[in-house]
């Protein structure tokens, strides 16, 4: 198993958000907040009466919220049942997904690198976006 497809990390996270060019860190609480020009793109989550557990009712405290650049993304990840990104009702019109701490094991690295990337690059100005895209031989 390459690096590229190993399980993702709450560490990957981290490096992948804070990696990325302007990035600011805000707290929500003791939770990170990753932005770009004021905007967040990555936020940890405090625990939430929206998300809990389907068996126990304990509401989940390791939720990561991920933008999205448009509502057909957000359908395609949250219904696709070989990943582990949801959503709830909270979120409804928001363009994002949830995804648990805990679940991450069950997303390749590369593919979350893509998500945090893409998050990054839809909350960016256009001008940081187009140089970011420039710089990666994207554009």
């Amino acid at each position: 198993m390459t690096e590229h497809d190993r399980p993702a990390t709450v560490a990957d996270v981290h490096d992948v958000a804070g990696g990325m060019p302007h990035v600011t860190v805000a707290q929500a609480g003791s939770n990170p907040v990753y932005q770009v020009g004021g905007k967040s793109f990555v936020f940890f989550r405090n625990a939430r009466p929206d998300a809990v557990d389907p068996d126990t009712g304990q509401r989940y405290d390791d939720v990561i919220v991920i933008w999205v650049a448009s509502e057909s993304e957000k359908k395609a990840l949250v219904q696709d049942r070989q990943r582990p990104y949801f959503t709830t009702a909270h979120f409804d019109g928001h363009l994002s997904v949830l995804v648990r701490a805990s679940e991450l094991h069950q997303v390749p690295r590369a593919e979350l690198v893509e998500l945090i990337q893409d998050a990054w690059l839809c909350r960016a100005s256009r001008r940081r976006a187009s140089v970011w895209l420039a710089e990666h031989g994207l554009a």
